[in-house]
């Protein structure tokens, strides 16, 4: 009928891309992910980076020397793409490529970390993202964006895996204070809330240092007993200087 209202195929595709990324929902690549997949995101590439480096290092102990060398090549040639493509030299930010239109998005996302995490960063990119942690750094961590959409993957929400990455992406390049001001951010204020609910959650409203959250755009629920909580909590205690494991033993 010519009064019937429906969404296009692909806004659909938009929408499961979106949700294969991981990151469901946030504005990062339009309203509600429409542009997904338009979009060479930094983490996916990152990510698979990492994935070429390992096989790499994988057939070198297998002693296979040809397929080491062809994995080092694609990584090499991946690097070299996330450099033209995906940094963003002018705001000293890795970000990501709509390649529909050929433009870098300008969307400030957390996931400028993960090149730090796998060690494809030179020196001077991972000096300019350090500069620009106050962009994402709240009372409680690091928030997802510093836009706030009404979705749970953006500001003020915080993640635990977004802070395993980024704290062990600085330490990486010898950003320790910053690593361990973070780890403080983040361990003070998932136990400040397990002491009062008795529980972990899913995800942290990281400026009020607060399980609460007000979600318009996705899933409302802050899911609790949350397995990858849980573990980077033990994973960045575990990895944390002395003395920031006595400053939370005192708070």
């Amino acid at each position: 009928p010519a009064d019937r209202v429906g969404l296009a195929a692909d806004y659909y595709k938009g929408d499961r891309s979106l949700r294969e990324s991981g990151f469901d929902i946030t504005f990062r690549f339009g309203p509600y992910g429409v542009d997904t997949h338009h979009y060479a995101p930094i983490c996916l590439n990152s990510l698979l980076y990492k994935t070429e480096t390992d096989l790499a290092e994988i057939s070198d102990l297998l002693n296979r020397p040809a397929d080491r060398q062809a994995w080092r090549e694609k990584a090499r040639q991946r690097q070299e793409r996330i450099n033209r493509y995906l940094w963003d030299s002018s705001r000293g930010l890795f970000t990501d490529y709509n390649f529909k239109t050929g433009r870098q998005s300008t969307y400030e996302y957390a996931t400028t970390f993960y090149p730090l995490w796998v060690g494809l960063a030179s020196k001077e990119q991972a000096s300019a993202v350090e500069k620009n942690l106050a962009l994402f750094e709240q009372a409680g961590g690091l928030a997802m964006s510093v836009k706030q959409t009404g979705a749970q993957w953006d500001s003020p929400y915080g993640w635990a895996p977004i802070h395993l990455l980024a704290i062990e992406g600085l330490r990486r390049y010898g950003y320790g204070h910053d690593a361990d001001r973070l780890s403080v951010k983040f361990l003070t204020m998932v136990l400040e809330n397990f002491r009062r609910d008795r529980t972990m959650r899913e995800k942290y409203n990281v400026v009020t240092r607060s399980t609460v959250t007000r979600i318009t755009a996705g899933y409302a629920v802050n899911v609790s007993g949350f397995g990858w909580t849980n573990a980077v909590f033990l994973e960045l205690l575990h990895g944390s200087p002395p003395a920031v494991v006595e400053q939370l033993q005192k708070d």
